[in-house]
């Protein structure tokens, strides 16, 4: 299911990721979501990775807080 805002994400997500790591997370589940429509089994599954994947691309987890990784 895509989430509207960043409150609808799991609760885990929103107690960790920083404001933005959300903003990120949620655009890139609702795209995956959309785009892999047609994999009903593993839909969800797919979208949660690809979001995953979004945030990495930008921060890093360090002594239990994800940070910004800093651009050279």
């Amino acid at each position: 299911m895509p989430y509207a805002t960043n409150e609808d994400l799991p609760p885990a997500l929103r107690r960790n990721l920083p404001p933005h790591a959300l903003d990120i997370y949620r655009e890139a589940f609702n795209h995956a979501w959309r785009q892999y429509g047609d994999d009903m089994e593993r839909r969800e599954e797919i979208a949660h990775r690809v979001a995953w994947s979004a945030v990495k691309k930008r921060y890093r987890k360090r002594d239990g807080l994800w940070t910004a990784i800093q651009s050279p």
